[in-house]
């Protein structure tokens, strides 16, 4: 069986350790991150801790309520559902709510105790912290993106899109919670020449692409098989794949606004997605995201 995210309670805070150089390979840093803790949000946390005290009244509606908002928290109760099949059995269960159903309420909460936090782990770099909020909310944004483009698309498997595009970045999350210094160099650079490809930035720094270490530990945990393949953007051309990777693309693009040059060039390839013109794409897109138009 694979190694499964850490769902014990927290190590005092001067137990934390980060990484401050690069690992030797993919498999080396897939088998860091395989033990590695993963943090999750203070809220999330909390909110985990008074569901607890109320466990008996407790059903899989509001634990996915308290854990929705968490890409981290997400990953981490997905990968402990999947750990415990068995080997060979197909992994059809797709979303956060039938993960807590397969897994049941007691069970959950025996599992996952106090749940420590990324704000506890990253006290002691705030930019950092800042830089995985910005992340954080960025996914919000590519999940509420991908939902819409499949909704207008009339996908059937709307609710796994939104997954995949709002836990498409989850290592590098993990790099800001392990290796803060080393997802500084990757912002640092992206900042300093905006024209550099980030998967070249991410090569020069960590010696991987990101990207890779995603698929990487998303089979290893043996996360749903769909999700798995729509979260696989080096095969564009399949509808499910292109809707994630537009989303993400656009949550990257119009972090900062809606005056970055990639933009018209998003918004093109949106629009032949929705069989839309670009006008109407760019308005549909902008209603999503709550901006005025």
């Amino acid at each position: 069986m694979p190694d499964t995210p850490n769902p014990d309670t927290p190590a005092p805070a001067h137990a934390v350790r980060h990484l401050t150089e690069p690992l030797r390979d993919l498999s080396a840093w897939t088998r860091y991150f395989c033990g590695a803790e993963i943090p999750v949000l203070a809220a999330t946390s909390q909110a985990l801790e008074d569901l607890r005290a109320i466990e008996d009244d407790v059903d899989a509606s509001m634990l996915s309520a308290a854990i929705e908002a968490d890409p981290l928290m997400t990953l981490k109760l997905m990968a402990h559902v999947a750990s415990k099949r068995r080997p060979g059995v197909s992994t059809e269960t797709e979303t956060l709510t039938s993960s807590l159903v397969m897994m049941g309420i007691s069970p959950f909460f025996r599992t996952f105790g106090l749940q420590p936090t990324l704000e506890d782990r990253l006290q002691d770099e705030p930019l950092a912290l800042e830089g995985l909020r910005e992340l954080l909310t960025r996914a919000e944004r590519a999940g509420n993106f991908a939902l819409g483009f499949a909704v207008h698309r009339g996908d059937t498997d709307a609710g796994v899109l939104h997954q995949a595009a709002f836990l498409h970045d989850f290592a590098e999350m993990l790099l800001w919670c392990h290796a803060p210094s080393l997802a500084l160099k990757i912002r640092d650079a992206q900042q300093v020449d905006a024209t550099l490809r980030t998967a070249s930035i991410q090569r020069s720094i960590l010696g991987i692409e990101l990207d890779d270490l995603r698929q990487a530990l998303m089979k290893l945990w043996r996360l749903p098989e769909l999700l798995v393949r729509i979260s696989d953007g080096r095969h564009p051309n399949h509808p499910n794949v292109l809707n994630v990777v537009l989303a993400v693309r656009l949550a990257r693009h119009s972090q900062l606004g809606w005056e970055n040059a990639a933009l018209p060039d998003d918004i093109e390839d949106i629009a032949k997605l929705l069989n839309a013109s670009p006008r109407v794409a760019l308005a549909y897109v902008r209603k999503i995201d709550h901006t005025p138009a």
